[in-house]
């Protein structure tokens, strides 16, 4: 198995349904990320990653997993209308937004597709938007801390490499609060 990883040189994925996305589960990140770290690790170079959309048969189309990734992000991980249909959700709506940070999260640290834009929207939009924190606060704040977590250990580990020191300040400060809270 290992040689034959070595001379993988594309590591190719078909999306054939609308139910879901790519971060929308940790199973991508784990197969598609886990094969692009897997041939990086025993190649010693990076394969070039793909991304098949046959969820309309006669308009297939192929995206680079950085290309797919930032359309995903974009069009429902930080639209404002899928973040508000997950506050309509209570408690459940904010485990989605703590294990779409996580996802966002497993495909940085396996496959190197998510730039610090995107750790530092997450951050503003989950974390640091007023009413999105009040509503984390309020329907699961371990969501919340869970969410805090992830980011700085992205941080941490260089995933995100230049992060916005007021950010990371404003972060910590919204995890001491809900930290507080959940020690009440």
């Amino acid at each position: 198995m290992e040689r034959t990883y070595r001379r993988i040189q594309v590591a190719a994925k078909n999306v054939d349904n609308r139910e879901s996305d790519i971060l929308d589960s940790d199973d991508y990140y784990q197969y598609h990320g886990g094969m692009v770290a897997t041939v990086r690790a025993l190649a010693g170079a990076e394969p070039r990653a793909y991304v098949g959309d046959s969820t309309t048969p006669d308009a297939v189309r192929t995206r680079t997993l950085s290309e797919e990734t930032a359309r995903v992000f974009r069009s429902r991980v930080v639209n404002p209308r899928w973040v508000g249909a997950m506050r309509r959700h209570g408690y459940k709506g904010a485990f989605e937004l703590a294990a779409t940070t996580d996802y966002v999260f497993g495909f940085a640290a396996t496959a190197g597709v998510v730039p610090d834009w995107m750790f530092d929207r997450l951050a503003r939009e989950y974390v640091l938007d007023e009413e999105t924190q009040a509503f984390l606060r309020q329907a699961n704040p371990w969501a919340l801390r869970s969410i805090v977590e992830r980011l700085v250990e992205a941080a941490d580990r260089g995933l995100w490499q230049r992060p916005d020191p007021e950010v990371v300040a404003a972060m910590q400060q919204a995890y001491l609060e809900v930290e507080g809270d959940l020690e009440e």
